[in-house]
């Protein structure tokens, strides 16, 4: 049998997670020879768990992390087989996630996997892709040193990407040495002295990241922090809590309403509360099925909830761990942060040592100024907006289709992207945060590893209809 080419471009745990999918299917022997581009020095972590930072940690247990979906405490028992305890509350270092990770693409790095699946990383960047034109591979994959890969089907992994500038088209403060536009860069926060004035902007999870850095790094000088909303991540339990019954079959299947959902959510809560159960419990026994709440409303709906209760969902449904919220609160307590509402207008350099950030909030301004100003506003998701040289040539080539919600890409139920006419791709598909307008949620471990498993599947019927893949693939939010 003919082998057949896959290029997955991005090597970070999305991708990462697809490639050891394919490694694992049963059956076979596959005829699939997987490449993934992946330019970091490290296969696998990605940005998110290849942090040079030990205080950073995952915000979801180590029970919840494993990589495998048929294989629950895959990622406990790999601490254990280590000799690594557990952590404080279950919630481990990143730095720890990413060498698991790492680990488990090493086998087949090494030799081909049991199931003839034979995968190599090139340690470079893709810069573009064209289609080829007839038999045989259908796409050209160019890299940054000139070289081109061909492939059956390209996978774009592509991952997160640092935040959007909050002040446009005047961006003369984003080369200003003291503003950091990327705070998940090696390194990016250990330049600001230790009495020296930080504005943070943000007060999500990236921001509890900074806060936290700051203070390992022995940071004592005054702390602000910026938002529309000035919320911050609720924290989690000291310890797990008690599930709570799902309660999507029998109460929010077909509600088509923001508010009609919110209302049984509350009601939920409601109930759970007055039988002693954790309010966490109550939203997390909706997490399999928030993907196919996310799909059945029409867009105006979803424009109301990313307009009205994105930020307060992302706040209770992504929360911070115990540790962090420690610190926050040790912060606010004692005054060294301070919170400001409002949306940033401007940000103006003064001189070469210090910005001069100005917010509105009701019609009045307010103008703070710092010594340094660290931007945590969270990853870019407008694939409109994106200078990527891989995402700008599929876009202009009318392969990449941004979404009308300025979330990602415009796929079908199986992560085919749509082209400019509607139609999928046979060719090209993407997964995780890509897939956000499909899902929404779509960032967790626990969507990702579902994600590669899925997408496994439907490489492995594309390209080896003739080899038997036991039962069937569910596609799952």
């Amino acid at each position: 049998m003919t082998r057949r080419s896959i290029v997955i471009i991005g090597g970070g745990v999305a991708g990462s997670l697809l490639a050891l999918q394919l490694t694992r299917l049963p059956g076979g022997p596959w005829p699939l020879d997987v490449t993934v581009v992946e330019p970091r020095p490290r296969l696998g972590p990605g940005t998110a768990y290849g942090t040079n930072r030990p205080e950073w940690l995952l915000n979801v247990r180590s029970a919840g992390l494993s990589a495998l979906p048929d294989a629950p405490m895959h990622f406990a028992d790999w601490l254990q087989r280590r000799g690594l305890a557990d952590c404080p509350h279950g919630f481990c270092s990143r730095q720890t996630y990413g060498r698991y990770i790492e680990s488990l693409l090493e086998p087949a790095l090494a030799a081909p996997a049991p199931n003839g699946v034979r995968l190599q990383w090139l340690n470079t960047r893709a810069v573009a892709a064209q289609p080829l034109l007839g038999p045989g591979p259908t796409l050209r994959v160019q890299l940054a040193d000139g070289t081109f890969l061909a492939a059956h089907t390209v996978v774009l992994a592509l991952g997160n990407y640092p935040p959007a500038l909050p002040v446009r088209p005047a961006t003369a403060y984003a080369h200003h040495p003291r503003f950091h536009a990327n705070p998940w860069q090696p390194d990016a926060l250990r330049s600001i002295g230790a009495d020296e004035s930080v504005l943070l902007i943000g007060t999500g999870l990236t921001a509890l990241d900074a806060l936290v850095a700051l203070r390992a790094d022995g940071h004592r000088g005054p702390l602000l922090a910026v938002s529309r909303h000035g919320q911050w991540p609720a924290p989690h339990s000291p310890a797990p809590v008690t599930p709570y019954p799902n309660y999507y079959a029998t109460h929010v299947a077909g509600l088509r309403t923001v508010g009609e959902v919110l209302r049984v959510v509350r009601q939920q809560m409601a109930k759970g509360e007055a039988e002693g159960y954790n309010w966490r419990a109550v939203l997390d026994a909706l997490r399999p099925d928030l993907g196919r709440i996310w799909a059945t409303w029409p867009e105006a709906e979803q424009r109301r909830f990313l307009r009205h209760l994105g930020t307060r969902w992302g706040n209770a449904r992504h929360r911070n761990p115990p540790q962090n919220a420690a610190v926050l609160d040790d912060l606010l307590s004692s005054g060294r942060l301070q919170v400001h509402h409002g949306r940033v207008r401007y940000i103006e350099p003064r001189g070469d040592a210090q910005l001069a950030v100005r917010l509105s909030r009701h019609y009045v301004s307010t103008e703070l100024t710092a010594d340094h100003v660290v931007l945590c506003t969270g990853p870019q998701l407008d694939y409109a907006q994106l200078t990527d040289p891989l995402v700008e040539s599929l876009r202009a080539a009318g392969l990449l289709v941004p979404d009308s919600l300025h979330l990602g890409i415009v796929t079908d139920a199986e992560g085919a992207l749509l082209n400019a006419a509607g139609a999928a791709s046979d060719c090209l598909y993407t997964l995780g945060p890509s897939l956000r307008p499909l899902w929404y949620e779509s960032t967790a471990v626990p969507e990702l590893r579902q994600q590669a498993a899925n997408l496994a599947g439907v490489l492995a019927r594309q390209h080896a209809p003739g080899v038997a893949l036991p039962g069937s693939v569910q596609l799952a939010p």
